[in-house]
């Protein structure tokens, strides 16, 4: 292939950036053309390399315009094949927790849509589930054993997202804490990684 070696640079940067926003410009490893870049990137997901989650937004113009998350198929490859950096654990839990609902929604819930929520305050949820009209679920993935090591963020964010979309099912995924709390008036279930992996959803 001719741009064998830009394409298996493509595919480093993406799995080096995994769980991350990218934006797929012209400027990404200096290929030409931003329509290059995306159909490189289509082509990869088309190999089962790795898959995007959009922003969601009511307006589909938005969603089309808007930096995506990068995810891969498999931790694994991300081992394998991306750039050596400091493990991230919470990277790596969030890769695991977007490849479960993704083979969820393939074998059991056909109508889920699966985006990632930000605000203009930069409030963010790593996923949201849309079952036709309405928010069904947040989720925020983060590596703590223990209430005290969940960034505030975390559950402000998924409280103000609540707020937004009239969301009432919040989850926050753990490592290995597990609780139910009122929070800023919204229940917040935690769950340890394994216990929801192994949980029918």
């Amino acid at each position: 292939m001719k741009y064998a070696k830009k394409l298996k640079e493509l595919s480093h940067y993406l799995l080096s950036n995994f769980s991350s926003e990218i934006s797929y410009n012209k400027n990404v490893l200096g290929l030409r053309s931003v329509t290059t870049v995306s159909n490189w990137v289509d082509y990869l997901v088309s190999s089962y390399l790795v898959f995007e989650v959009n922003k969601y937004s009511p307006k589909l113009k938005e969603q089309m315009l808007s930096p995506r998350k990068v995810y891969s198929v498999d931790n694994g490859i991300i081992n394998a094949l991306s750039f050596k950096t400091t493990e991230n654990f919470d990277r790596l839990m969030e890769n695991l927790v977007a490849v479960e609902l993704y083979r969820r929604k393939s074998y059991s819930h056909s109508e889920w849509e699966i985006f990632y929520f930000k605000d203009y305050q930069q409030n963010e949820v790593d996923f949201l589930i849309k079952e036709g009209h309405t928010v069904s679920e947040l989720i925020q993935v983060t590596y703590a054993s223990a209430f005290d090591e969940i960034e505030k963020r975390e559950y402000r964010s998924l409280i103000k997202a609540s707020n937004v979309l009239g969301c009432g099912e919040l989850k926050i995924i753990t490592w290995d804490y597990e609780d139910t709390k009122s929070i800023g008036g919204k229940t917040i279930t935690f769950k340890p990684l394994w216990k929801w992996l192994v949980t029918p959803g």
